[in-house]
């Protein structure tokens, strides 16, 4: 039995080794495509993006999982159906079930494992992958100077070269328009030849400007009508511009500690405990509003007779006050109601906001364990389902993985959209995957004990040739 199991271990980790790095590319390609355009432009370090990619992978982990044991375990049972090995291996006595639950135990590894990096690696990623994608969105696009086009990158400038040598540095032709008076292309220079350079710490750029003339013919504040015109003709110029916001800098990860996804488990559960707590002083704090708001009503409205400990209420009755001490306590009675309405809303608003993060924050901690059920609940579909269909390689499994992990996804998101939107308790929302493929791994299992073949490829085979229009015309002919 050992030389058994080693070679069904042996058997299953290489395709699975393949289709885990594989389904990680792929969900790092959707990645990249979907912020390609903060990306391109930007001047970026090969080092940074190379940086981004790597945290990005290690947030898809958790995902990648589940979906490369759907499509590995396909892969090896389908395998070893085709080629007879589970026929051959049933005739030694050694039933489907026990190569099934001998391999579950490698599973059960591998999803604990998945668990333990999306609980303690994937938030430590996913902080440092949100911070430095801010920081190339916020990076300016890259210092690029084209011949005969407008380039307006520098702050409240804007550039028109002509003409640039092939060392990027002689430029010919330089038109430089100012804008920091804020009234147009009132004020420019001119320059029939000159120089860029850039300083040794990339912090300036420096325009070195030869046989030129300036323009100026901008109105003053305090001119009433009359604006001089100024111009005047340089044989050198020297112009210098800050570029410091086109250097690439990180900056601090403290913008997305307290994001869901950056917090582990046991974090989680601190804030959970925090938020019970704001909740439980916004009740309290309704509760002294109302009990303050009801206390004058009873005293001066309808009298109450409970004394409340450390309080003297004055015992005057609605019928012994005069004309004018009713109406101040109708203004106070009317003044009191907006109060309470105004408090009853802001107790709205907050407990909607400290609910609406109690569901977040419980979202993220049942997301990390329906993950790892998952990937348990894909290896008791795939591998008595590659069993049972009987066809290796990775044609009819890739279809089936992609159809039930694009099911299970959708379901997944579903479920948390409605567990925050508090339609049903997040423990329903976020389970409702897991509730659907038990029933479909139970069933599938019991199809596989039996020896069924109803998902078989020669079945399916047979049922389709039995819809042939022609073949069901000749045998009613007969």
């Amino acid at each position: 039995m050992k030389i058994i199991y080693k070679y069904l271990f042996k058997k299953f980790l290489g395709p699975f080794a393949l289709t885990f790095f594989f389904a990680l590319f792929i969900l790092l390609m959707q990645y990249l495509w979907k912020y390609i355009d903060d990306l391109v432009g930007k001047g970026l370090d090969l080092l940074i993006i190379l940086e981004l990619l790597f945290y990005a992978s290690a947030t898809f982990v958790a995902l990648a999982a589940p979906l490369a044991i759907l499509l590995s375990s396909l892969m090896t049972f389908g395998s070893m159906g085709e080629q007879y090995e589970i026929i051959a291996l049933k005739a030694a006595g050694v039933p489907i079930k026990k190569l099934i639950l001998s391999l579950s135990l490698l599973i059960l590894l591998i999803a604990g494992g998945t668990f333990w990096f999306s609980d303690h690696i994937t938030p430590k990623a996913y902080l440092k992958m949100r911070s430095l994608l801010r920081n190339i969105i916020d990076q300016k696009p890259t210092l690029n100077i084209k011949e005969g086009e407008f380039y307006d990158g520098f702050d409240n400038y804007v550039i028109r070269v002509g003409r640039k040598d092939k060392n990027n540095k002689d430029i010919y032709d330089i038109l430089l328009f100012d804008h920091t008076k804020s009234q147009g292309n009132t004020t420019f220079t001119y320059a029939k030849k000159g120089k860029m350079e850039m300083t040794d710490d990339k912090m300036y750029m420096l325009f070195y400007l030869y046989d030129g003339f300036y323009w100026d013919e901008s109105s003053k504040p305090e001119s009433s009508g009359n604006n001089p015109l100024t111009r005047s003709t340089f044989a050198e110029q020297y112009i210098k511009f800050d570029i410091s916001s086109f250097v690439f800098e990180k900056s601090s990860d403290n913008f997305y500690n307290k994001s869901t996804q950056a917090l582990s488990n046991a974090e989680i559960v601190k804030m959970i405990d925090t938020v019970m707590i704001s909740i439980e002083e916004n009740n309290n704090q309704f509760i002294n509003q109302v009990m303050s708001t009801c206390y004058f009503f009873n005293e001066y409205i309808y009298h109450d007779t409970v004394v409340i400990t450390g309080l003297n209420p004055p015992k005057t009755s609605w019928s012994d006050l005069n004309k004018e001490e009713k109406v101040m306590v109708l203004d106070k009675t009317l003044s009191l109601k907006n109060d309470f309405k105004n408090s009853l809303d802001f107790f709205r608003e907050n407990n909607k906001y400290y609910y609406n993060s109690l569901a977040s924050y419980l979202v993220e901690w049942y997301k990390k364990y329906v993950f790892t059920i998952a990937c348990m609940l894909f290896f008791f579909i795939g591998a008595p389902l590659g069993s049972i269909i009987r066809r290796g390689g990775i044609g009819i499994p890739l279809v089936i993985t992609v159809s039930f992990f694009t099911s299970f996804f959708f379901l997944t998101i579903f479920g948390e959209r409605i567990a925050k939107g508090g339609a049903v308790p997040v423990w329903v929302g976020m389970g409702l995957s897991t509730f659907i493929l038990i029933p479909i791994c139970t069933f599938l299992i019991y199809q596989t004990s039996m020896d069924s073949a109803l998902f078989s490829s020669e079945e399916i085979h047979k049922k389709i040739q039995l819809l042939n229009p022609k073949k069901l015309f000749t045998r009613n002919k007969k």
